[in-house]
């Protein structure tokens, strides 16, 4: 695996924690993180792994933390992850709630698992059972609060918590394919025009987000001219406001397309 560093950053990337194992990175190109992050989430390709020159960032998020593993070797990038996400099962053993406080109110014992976790680079002991019996001094344990039931608070489970980007933006393509059936003597046997609106969204946390269509402009440039020219047989909708999870306001709904005629 062979990880120089472990750093454990808040949200504006703060370092609160650091180890350096193997001493062949200088400390300071954790400040190269955070800009990468910046970047990446302004162009939208959200990555757990960054480069900057030969220094490999691999990373973590977790609640209001990064905690971060860098190296400049060949390493066994799927162990490191493993070893990032047993440093917070670790944590939680100890802390209840891994978040900047908890961090920071029990730093001698974060100290003094990062250093039994790792020796040179490479994981030791990451068990939280096993170190229980030898680090033995108590945590400060954070008073979790009872949160209220997802029925309230509108959470789903295909959309987790604490999701930011810098811009919330969203971009919308309308996507037009005829098909065409052609016979040898050149007549037109089958003809169909397929539409659909593609999405990609960037918005923080769940908004309630209105899309509006101009049905006026649409049908009046569209099916008033072009369906008495071509004789479109059948002109059809599909309403997607009765997907779980997916909020409309008013009558605002994103529809699909579908356009046949022979």
């Amino acid at each position: 695996m062979s990880a120089s560093a472990v750093f454990i950053l808040d949200l504006k990337g703060k370092v609160l924690i650091s180890r350096n194992y193997r001493g062949d990175i200088p400390m300071s190109e954790i400040d190269h993180f955070m800009p990468l992050i910046t970047e990446v989430e302004e162009e939208g390709t959200v990555s757990p792994i960054l480069r900057h020159e030969k220094t490999t960032f691999a990373y973590i998020k977790y609640s209001n933390l990064y905690i971060v593993a860098m190296t400049r070797t060949n390493a066994n990038i799927a162990l490191i992850f493993v070893y990032l996400y047993r440093m917070v099962q670790a944590f939680t053993e100890y802390f209840k709630e891994v978040e900047e406080e908890s961090i920071r109110d029990n730093f001698v014992i974060v100290y003094e698992l990062l250093d039994e976790f790792m020796d040179f680079g490479y994981p030791q002991t990451t068990d939280p059972k096993v170190l229980q019996e030898f680090i033995t001094q108590d945590a400060h344990k954070m008073e979790v609060a009872p949160r209220p039931p997802p029925t309230v608070t509108n959470a789903v489970s295909w959309r987790p918590e604490g999701i930011k980007y810098r811009k919330n933006e969203v971009f919308l393509d309308v996507v037009e394919s005829i098909n065409l059936l052609v016979s040898a003597k050149g007549n037109v046997l089958q003809s169909e025009i397929v539409g659909s609106v593609k999405m990609k969204v960037m918005l923080s946390g769940m908004p309630e987000l209105r899309l509006g269509l101009n049905d006026k402009i649409l049908f009046e440039s569209l099916v008033g001219a072009k369906v008495k020219r071509w004789n479109w047989k059948t002109l059809s909708f599909i309403n997607v406001s009765g997907y779980p999870g997916l909020k409309m306001t008013e009558q605002y709904r994103l529809c699909l397309l579908m356009v046949n005629s022979n």
